[in-house]
């Protein structure tokens, strides 16, 4: 009980110091855009969103690594996003599904380190 405390503490604290970084936002709610320019990120994000909701979370996490661009903002908030989504399922989904709060953190450290974001104090 308290080891997961602690990890949905530590997610939680990820996903808003990215956020903050990334829009200067506590969180971060990705927006289908109508500007062509963002249309990769628009599809990448539906994309995401149709897997996470199939349960198919390794997938989806996959796909979103292959397609991270650290240097590309809105990329950044199609990953945030996805990573808060997760972490609001509850345990019982994450654990039919092969996925864990770890593994939440462990990609969110991940993307981090990609971009060149220390998270080491987090």
């Amino acid at each position: 009980m308290y080891q997961e405390d602690y990890i949905m503490r530590t997610i939680k604290n990820l996903i808003k110091f990215l956020s903050k970084i990334v829009c200067g936002k506590d969180t971060i709610v990705y927006e289908l855009s109508e500007n062509e320019e963002y249309a990769q990120n628009d599809n990448l994000h539906k994309r995401l969103m149709t897997l996470l909701s199939e349960g198919k979370i390794n997938k989806a996490e996959n796909i979103l690594f292959e397609n991270f661009n650290p240097k590309d903002s809105r990329n950044m908030m199609v990953v945030i996003d996805f990573y808060q989504r997760l972490s609001n399922l509850d345990n019982e989904f994450l654990q039919v599904n092969n996925f864990s709060r770890e593994e939440i953190e462990e990609g969110l450290r991940d993307i981090a380190k990609i971009a060149g974001i220390p998270t080491y104090k987090l």
